[in-house]
């Protein structure tokens, strides 16, 4: 507790240097402790803090009761909470509620956050923001919506998707030092990842390569009006390394999208039929841009369901997928929470509640490897701990990212990465190039500004 106390009144220094006059609002359990040792730190550094009882002290845990006794001992004593009003101070520290929250949050400790996001005045937040569950980012009624958020020992999983982009701020990590060993015994339900953890997958390529050694990517989709969808998918999978390119679509489209895209081979497809001869040159399928759900969009999946080609699922074949529940080992499926949804016959506000359990519950059902995109991308492959992803922005809200998403996943699979390892690079490299072409502005970012920034972190 001491050393949580002192971790977090690090980040204040650190982050809000001026900072003169501080209200520290205190639960009733241990996470009311670290606020205590923060408050007690904060007025020895010549602080004036103001420090606020929420919740029945006489509840507080043995170490956190001493931790308000040292406080005391320092000459601040709390006062209880009565309704007053928070604003007029220069940042306030929320140290309200900890990691076990699991139901809605009501009666004072309801109405003190309510009061802490009533102004403008900066939120520190102690381990997570008051009324944020730990294990899956929901708002549990209400919540701090805090400026930064130091966070100890671990890193709680849900920090890092569901609601918590919007309440958590700058996040910070201390492991309060913990020696390693206490690590390595406790397993991971979750591991957060990155680009970097991958980038030896993607080595040099030999002075002699050719193409035929990267892989041959059939983009199938593109129904009337959708032709641009599968032409970004195919040029995702360019631009992250695939040897070859192939489009499956509307015969109406061939001329355009050759015109848009020279280096694909496109082709109109009418019927099953046609679908399942091109199938045969192809190394990775990618399903679903553009696809639609008319019976030209059924035949064209239905081609292709008994083939055991790596394929990557997105978009309209998720849609028609969640009518059949056919389960395939072979395949990636990226939905996103309203696909998730249909998937799983149930809304999307009921995957949002508990995303990890909707991407377990999704790859338990259809097989292969899941990836739940949004805030907080998740990545199921079976094979241990679910992978989550906190890059990304605001920005990529916009039409045909999942495409270059399907275009990355299946351009990476072509190259001769396994699923899991496929999905887990191309979420980061989809995510981290958002965030480089984001540097002009996420309002009005495009799909396809993605593609030259794709192109440079697939060459380190």
């Amino acid at each position: 507790m001491e050393r949580a106390g002192r971790a977090a009144f690090e980040v204040l220094q650190g982050s809000w240097p001026g900072v003169h006059r501080l209200a520290v609002l205190c639960g009733s359990g241990n996470n009311g402790g670290d606020g205590f040792v923060l408050a007690r730190l904060a007025r020895l550094a010549g602080l004036a803090v103001t420090v606020v009882q929420v919740g029945d002290p006489a509840h507080l845990p043995a170490d956190a009761a001493a931790s308000r006794d040292a406080l005391r001992d320092a000459g601040l004593t709390p006062v209880p909470w009565n309704g007053q009003d928070l604003r007029g101070f220069d940042l306030l520290i929320d140290s309200l509620l900890g990691t076990g929250i699991d139901r809605e949050v009501t009666g004072d400790y309801a109405a003190a956050i309510r009061a802490v996001n009533a102004g403008d005045t900066p939120v520190l937040a102690v381990d997570l923001p008051s009324g944020l569950n730990a294990d899956t980012g929901q708002v549990m009624g209400v919540a701090v919506r805090a400026a930064a958020t130091v966070t100890f020992v671990g890193m709680k999983r849900g920090l890092l998707t569901g609601d918590a982009p919007d309440y958590c701020g700058c996040l910070y990590f201390s492991d309060l030092d913990i020696p390693r060993p206490a690590y390595t015994a406790v397993p991971a339900s979750a591991e957060r990842i990155d680009r970097h953890d991958y980038r030896h997958m993607l080595s040099r390529r030999p002075r002699t390569a050719h193409k035929g050694q990267f892989g041959h990517v059939l983009v199938v989709g593109g129904d009337h009006g959708y032709a641009g969808a599968a032409r970004m998918a195919a040029a995702a999978a360019g631009r992250v390394g695939a040897g070859l390119l192939s489009v499956a679509t509307r015969p109406a489209h061939v001329a355009p999208m050759l015109a848009g895209l020279p280096e694909a081979m496109v082709h109109g497809v009418a019927n099953a039929a046609d679908l399942r001869s091109l199938a045969r040159r192809a190394t990775v399928l990618a399903v679903g841009p553009g696809l639609g759900q008319s019976d030209w969009s059924a035949a064209m999946l239905a081609a292709i369901l008994d083939l055991r080609l790596p394929t990557v699922m997105d978009a309209d074949a998720l849609n028609l997928l969640a009518a059949d529940r056919i389960c395939r080992d072979h395949w990636i499926l990226t939905p996103h929470p309203g696909e998730a949804g249909r998937l799983l016959g149930c809304s999307t506000a009921e995957v949002q509640v508990d995303r990890y359990a909707a991407v377990r519950a999704i790859r338990g059902r259809y097989g292969g490897v899941c990836v739940l995109k949004g805030a907080g991308t998740l990545v199921d492959d079976g094979q241990g701990p679910i992978g989550v992803c906190a890059q990304g922005n605001p920005g990529m809200a916009s039409g045909g990212m999942g495409d270059v998403l399907t275009g990355v996943v299946a351009g990476l699979l072509a190259q001769g990465l396994n699923a899991g390892e496929a999905a887990r690079m191309a979420v980061c490299l989809h995510a981290e190039a958002a965030d480089l072409a984001a540097r002009d502005g996420e309002r009005g970012l495009l799909a396809t500004d993605l593609l030259p920034w794709l192109r440079r972190l697939v060459n380190p």
